[in-house]
């Protein structure tokens, strides 16, 4: 696969562009120009993106061209950063999923053969990236994640569709009592997306290594992904952007943000389980704060990764190295580096002066939640907001909820509400006086407003 084959865009709205067969794994080869920094193409018409990266202080909000229709009608906006970087690092992408049948061809081969050449099963797709180190990964993953979910539905659409999924997609060798196995598994069609949806996950974040490598480029980011299949909705997040469910009587968190905190024993025990991952300048212990010389000898609190509390230790001289995940809350950084502990690339980051690499450390499998959407009872005001964690910096899930309600019961008849509401979300950010917190965020921030009413029937059906 070329580098120029990830660059390709698609119109929401329509069909995402359709992927190619599994190709062999690409080797390095000459450097390959850098990867061209663009927005997302619903943007087009909405406003000069070089006007927004030079111009931090007028800190344009963006949001597509009025007529331009995205999946659902969903909204869309997004400001760029004040200082952090010349350009926006955040990436967006949405569109259907047409999804095909195929099985495999015969074995000395395995080929894939199609059986349908028609849309056996549609979906929609909306997703959101945020880059750290440079916009190349956030650009790829925005240009390969759904192409790469599309070819892991293909491959078990029969699985998907299955009341219960049968326990192998060919008709050989199979065990009469194979649907026990499964049923006593709890083995659900949704497991198999999810399953889907991790796998593509870890395929995009292969092929992100080996495009950043061969056009000698860095950089990672995060990914929140939401799906739209079969009257349920999969919300897939690697990182710390966050989607929610607003409802006029609910907010339910629809993902988990995943940092150097809330994975914190999974990391330890990485660090236990390879300390050469280490290079002996690390200690994988947590102690309420950085130790110093005059604490040798003194009883100190403590906990490794197989602790939920707290004990005492004896400080001793290897406990004086820099700790595995250092700081707290917002200012917590892995191997005293990174500040999201899951997404996608950042195959080449080391800390500094050293090489010591943070790839082992992150995961690119995401956390899947599926909310049954043909499930629930229904209101015109019922949406789904995505964002990058700049909209959450300083606005908490239940200002959010606020917000949307009080909007969109006053803008019922705006046919273009949802990104209107967009919008004034990432407004709500920017420090202005009477605001919901009065607080500025200065990251890079980007919002989808995705409607629920009428959408969970007659979209995602084969």
């Amino acid at each position: 696969m070329s580098a120029g084959w990830f660059r390709r865009r698609f119109l929401p709205g329509g069909p995402l562009p359709a992927p190619g067969p599994p190709g062999p794994r690409a080797r390095p080869g000459p450097r390959a120009s850098p990867v061209p920094y663009r927005r997302p193409r619903f943007l087009r018409g909405s406003g000069s993106a070089a006007d927004a990266s030079r111009r931090p202080d007028a800190r344009p909000v963006r949001s597509p061209a009025q007529g331009r229709s995205l999946p659902w009608n969903a909204g869309y906006a997004e400001i760029i950063n004040a200082e952090k970087s010349e350009f926006n690092e955040d990436q967006a992408a949405c569109g259907k999923l047409c999804i095909r049948r195929h099985e495999f061809g015969a074995e000395e081969d395995h080929e894939w053969q199609v059986l349908c050449p028609e849309e056996f099963l549609t979906g929609h797709y909306w997703a959101l990236f945020d880059g750290h180190g440079g916009p190349a990964a956030a650009i790829l993953a925005a240009n390969t994640l759904h192409s790469c979910l599309r070819r892991r539905l293909e491959a078990v659409v029969e699985g998907v569709v299955a009341a219960q999924p049968p326990m192998h997609l060919s008709s050989r060798c199979v065990c009469p009592s194979d649907p026990q196995f499964v049923e006593e598994k709890g083995i659900r069609a949704e497991d198999v997306v999810i399953g889907a949806l991790e796998s593509a996950f870890e395929e995009c974040d292969e092929v992100i290594g080996r495009e950043l490598e061969a056009s000698g480029q860095a950089g990672g980011c995060t990914a929140l992904v939401a799906v739209s299949l079969q009257g349920k909705l999969y919300v897939a997040n690697a990182g710390d952007s966050r989607a929610i469910l607003v409802r006029q009587d609910e907010v339910r968190p629809l993902s988990s943000e995943f940092t150097p905190e809330t994975e914190r024993r999974r990391i330890q025990q990485l660090a236990f389980t390879y300390p050469e991952l280490l290079a002996g300048e690390f200690t994988r212990l947590e102690f309420p704060r950085r130790l110093r010389g005059d604490d040798l000898g003194q009883q100190v609190l403590f906990r490794d990764y197989h602790m939920s509390g707290w004990s005492y230790k004896r400080v001793e001289k290897s406990d004086l190295k820099y700790p595995l995940i250092h700081g707290q809350g917002r200012q917590a950084r892995l191997l005293g580096t990174l500040a999201v502990s899951r997404g996608l690339g950042d195959h080449q980051l080391r800390v500094l002066d050293t090489d010591i690499q943070l790839k082992p450390f992150l995961l690119p499998v995401p956390q899947v939640t599926v909310l049954e959407v043909d499930q629930l009872d229904l209101q015109e005001e019922d949406v789904i907001v995505m964002a990058t964690d700049g909209l959450w910096d300083v606005l908490s899930n239940e200002q959010v909820a606020r917000l949307v309600r009080s909007f969109l019961l006053g803008n019922r008849e705006d046919p273009h509400r949802f990104s209107e509401l967009a919008k004034m979300l990432i407004h709500s950010t920017q420090g202005v006086e009477g605001g919901p917190t009065g607080l500025m965020s200065y990251d890079d921030v980007s919002v989808f407003v995705i409607p629920l009413h009428g959408q969970g029937q007659g979209h995602s059906g084969h």
